[in-house]
């Protein structure tokens, strides 16, 4: 299924919980906005999760849905909340309470890009942001609690692991092992602790060096859609970038194939996960 926003890549036949989702990955950039950016097409793509929905595209041949962007972060960033409009770029909005993503212009309409580049020269309309929520924002979102409701309904249950990358310089600052991969549960809040210790044992298994929420304790989905008490599970998952591309060049490394099939490998399993026996969670 295709959507102007996002395209979604369905199993033949579900077979678990999981619901994967990739919501940076998105390349659609039309010449409208290309026209509206200060920015060279290189440097407006330093934001993307760029391959990151082929890294996991694995996911539907192991019975789990898999929903990929096709509206790139820097036009709307699905991993915001709707109302966190930024009245620096947004003619009309007013300044609410402080907003530590919005005031370094990462709000749901992006100011600026990696490294704090600006993507305009002056400011948008409010009809224009909110037209993005209502043709992007919206029916992403309208779609990823579709499939996590269609999990609750077949399984009694619903897994959400929200794709993303990371730069490599974001894990400079992680004291002791410098890790491949960072599991975001917000610290217990959006994910049962035998789901969480699962996945990660999945990723370690596989070779993979994992840390949980440092840097990264997961933003939006997984605040929002993370609910254990409903039965309502949401991770994310944050790769190095620098194990699979040239940052600089946004070029695949020659390598790309072996870490995809590692992954690969990783999906299924957790795939399995969201297919096993429920009673080990009956006390969540």
């Amino acid at each position: 299924m295709t959507h102007a926003a996002y395209q979604l890549f369905s199993p033949a036949m579900r077979s678990t919980c999981v619901v994967f989702a990739s919501p940076h990955s998105g390349q659609a950039y039309t010449e409208t906005f290309q026209g509206q950016s200060r920015l060279a097409d290189a440097v407006l793509r330093s934001s993307e999760d760029a391959f990151v929905d082929e890294l996991f595209a694995d996911a539907p041949l192991h019975g789990a849905p898999f929903l990929t962007a096709l509206t790139p972060r820097a036009f709307v960033d699905f991993n915001r909340a709707s109302e966190e409009l930024d009245p620096a770029l947004i003619e009309g909005v007013r300044r609410l309470s402080p907003n530590p993503r919005v005031a370094s212009g990462l709000g749901v309409i992006p100011r600026v890009v990696a490294g704090g580049r600006a993507i305009y020269d002056g400011k948008i309309t409010l009809e224009q942001a909110h037209g993005r929520i209502t043709r992007h924002w919206r029916p992403w979102h309208d779609r990823l609690q579709t499939l996590l409701d269609e999990s609750g309904r077949l399984f009694g249950r619903s897994i959400l692991i929200d794709c993303h990358s990371m730069p490599h310089e974001a894990l400079d600052a992680v004291a002791g092992i410098r890790p491949d991969v960072v599991i975001g549960d917000r610290f217990g809040a959006s994910a049962s602790a035998i789901i969480v210790a699962e996945i990660e044992a999945a990723l370690t298994d596989a070779g993979l060096r994992v840390v949980r929420n440092a840097p990264f304790a997961g933003a939006f989905a997984t605040q929002h859609y993370g609910k254990p008490i409903r039965r309502q599970h949401a991770l994310q998952i944050e790769i190095d970038r620098a194990l699979y591309m040239n940052e600089a060049t946004l070029e695949k490394r020659a390598d790309f194939d072996d870490l995809r099939r590692v992954l690969g490998a990783v999906t299924a399993r957790i795939a399995a996960i969201g297919a096993a026996d429920d009673r080990a969670l009956a006390a969540e």
